[in-house]
């Protein structure tokens, strides 16, 4: 098991590196660990470096990094293969994002995690309006040729409630306070970055490791 060292330096003000606060903090911060119960790995899962982002589906600044930043680091790192991402449910807005946090993993029970993911921020209506609901989910679900039977089914049983709290939990943990937050890592150091920053602060952590 590799542990990520910590990491002690000054990184340019809009970034920082994160590194664990204690001896036993430093336990959790192993790559199988920090990407534990999260999403599929999007990407080549052998790729050395990992974005693990933490967000929440109504949260405004989560969309706007899905629909602008991470389209050029898919394109330009995830399919060449030099970065791989994993997505953590950090559920800040109330019981509908913990909701449309478990709708993704019923989704992912008939491989269609990513797509599902992307229907939620595709249809992103502001934060606690009220556009995460069943009928919403369900026409998601519909949109991207779920059964519905099955993914009612999971949802009215809540799943993977169980799942998304323990993510909520370790994030805090590891001191996740924020949506979007992103860890970006190697074997070698961890940059934790706050907020849908401009993506030359991406460009710029991953050229550090």
């Amino acid at each position: 098991m590799i542990v990520i060292p910590i990491v002690i330096g000054v990184i340019t003000g809009m970034f920082l590196a994160f590194y664990p606060q204690s001896g036993d903090d430093s336990k959790l911060l192993t790559e199988s660990k920090l990407i534990q119960n999260g999403s599929p790995i999007m990407g080549n899962p052998s790729a050395s470096i990992t974005i693990l982002e933490w967000g929440d589906y109504q949260c405004t600044y989560c969309h706007k990094f899905h629909q602008s930043t991470l389209n050029t680091i898919k394109h330009d790192f995830i399919e060449t293969g030099k970065v791989k991402l994993v997505f953590k449910d950090f559920p800040l807005n109330g019981p509908d994002s913990i909701l449309a946090a478990e709708a993704a993993y019923c989704a992912e029970d008939q491989g269609k995690y990513w797509q599902y993911h992307d229907e939620l921020y595709k249809n992103w209506a502001g934060e606690k309006t009220g556009w995460v609901n069943h009928d919403s989910l369900d026409k998601f679900a519909t949109t991207i040729s779920l059964d519905l039977n099955k993914f009612n089914e999971c949802l009215d049983d809540h799943k993977y409630l169980e799942r998304v709290n323990q993510m909520y939990e370790f994030g805090k943990k590891i001191g996740i306070d924020a949506t979007p937050s992103f860890l970006v890592f190697n074997n070698e150091k961890i940059i934790k970055i706050t907020g849908n920053q401009p993506l030359e602060v991406f460009l710029k952590s991953i050229d550090e490791l």
